[in-house]
């Protein structure tokens, strides 16, 4: 599956309107440790390796366009060890955590959210709350294929458009 995610400061009002009609789904605290090499090989290049409350995740970037010209993310996310080993050129191992850091790959950062999730016409919504005080929200629509990846963009925009963001 494709992620196809616009993320969005979050406003009281902003809050207010997105979960008006919006069906809540769940409340969690999740804690993310990130991963990277000392000269940052992954992230300045939009890809994201994590253990989320102990599995491994790597989000693999569908966009062409820079940081500031896209009009929303558009990732492949890995779960299994196998992906991720192939996808970071890992030898096979017992120990992915052990092979990373024999590749080079450390933590850089940890991170605690709290994530309240709801589904409002078909869409995803999260509100997060990091333990380091910012909150953000983001929109959210999976798609099986690339070929929907732009129509998903414009409902996304669309709908934040509508809700005032």
């Amino acid at each position: 599956m494709i992620e196809i995610e616009r993320k969005f400061a979050v406003t009281e009002e902003g809050k207010r309107r997105l979960t008006e009609g919006a069906e809540f789904v769940s409340e969690k605290t999740m804690t993310d440790t990130y991963y990277d090499t000392v000269d940052f090989q992954l992230t300045t290049k939009d890809r994201w390796l994590r253990l989320r409350d102990g599995k491994w995740e790597l989000k693999e970037p569908l966009h062409a366009l820079g940081f500031s010209k896209r009009a929303a993310d558009q990732y492949r996310e890995l779960i299994t060890e196998g992906e991720i080993r192939t996808a970071l050129r890992l030898p096979a191992g017992q120990d992915i955590e052990a092979d990373l850091a024999k590749t080079g790959y450390e933590p850089f950062a940890t991170i605690k959210t709290v994530r309240r999730k709801y589904k409002k016409e078909g869409f995803v919504i999260d509100l997060d709350v990091m333990d380091f005080g910012y909150e953000i929200g983001e929109i959210e629509l999976m798609v099986a294929s690339e070929q929907e990846m732009d129509a998903a963009v414009a409902r996304i925009l669309e709908f934040g458009k509508e809700n005032g963001l």
